[in-house]
């Protein structure tokens, strides 16, 4: 199974990409602290740091269409509860909610699409993350591929044995889905344990050891002071240009 377009964007070689994790976890922290605690002027901000968002995936090479319509995805999800807050008589608010969350969607995106998994989970652990949830995380990110690649040989399967929903009434369709997904769940829990087995078999410490060390340098430092400050500077120029009489 090939990797997704993340896991691609990953492995480019742009300044960006080359800058200490923990750097850029601290500048998300500052951008998302920025973000959402933003009340005035909202919409002009939120143009502003959208585009110090966009210049920065393109500084990084990485196609802007492409993390535009990835950060999209939340949209489906917060446009609920800011319809619901627009009908609650809140309109301000449901676009707020819209907004930042897209923002914040955005930000998180870059830093995902520009950093290893086993570099960020590394620069994560060494901020003082908890090692057990990062542990989860890298093997829940590993063995969803695996699952899903199963998933697609069991479809394949029944496929070429000419099994199909065409002309099934709906109650036979949730029937053949609901047999379909127990099977890949009883798969996927006998892979799990003879993984687990070869991992103690080979001696499993309770930690992943990685062949790379992070080292936050000079360069590191600079990015960090200026990818923090320019949010700050948008914000606080909007806010100031807002107070300003018309």
């Amino acid at each position: 199974m090939h990797h997704v377009v993340l896991e691609r964007w990953s492995r480019g070689a742009s300044a960006l990409h080359r800058r200490d994790p923990r750097a850029k976890l601290g500048a998300l922290v500052v951008f998302l602290v920025v973000a959402a605690t933003a009340h005035r002027a909202l919409p002009a901000l939120a143009a502003a740091l959208l585009a110090l968002l966009s210049a920065a995936v393109i500084s990084a090479g990485i196609p802007l269409a492409g993390a535009l319509g990835r950060a999209a995805l939340v949209l489906p999800f917060t446009a609920v509860f800011g319809g619901a807050c627009w009908l609650a008589g809140d309109p301000a608010r449901g676009l707020a909610l819209v907004l930042k969350s897209y923002l914040s969607a955005l930000a998180v995106l870059l830093v995902v699409s520009t950093t290893s998994l086993p570099a960020l989970l590394r620069g994560l652990e060494t901020a003082g993350a908890p090692r057990y949830l990062l542990m989860v995380a890298q093997f829940l990110y590993r063995y969803l591929f695996v699952i899903s690649e199963e998933a697609q040989h069991m479809s394949k399967a029944a496929a070429s044995r000419g099994a199909t929903f065409r002309g099934l009434a709906a109650r036979a369709r949730f029937r053949g889905a609901a047999g379909a997904l127990a099977v890949l769940f009883a798969r996927s829990y006998g892979r799990a344990e003879d993984i687990h087995r070869a991992m103690l078999a080979r001696g499993f410490p309770g930690h992943f050891r990685t062949l790379d060390t992070l080292h936050f340098g000079r360069g590191d430092a600079v990015f960090l002071a200026l990818a923090s400050f320019a949010p700050v500077v948008a914000r606080a120029a909007v806010e100031r240009f807002a107070r300003w009489p018309a």
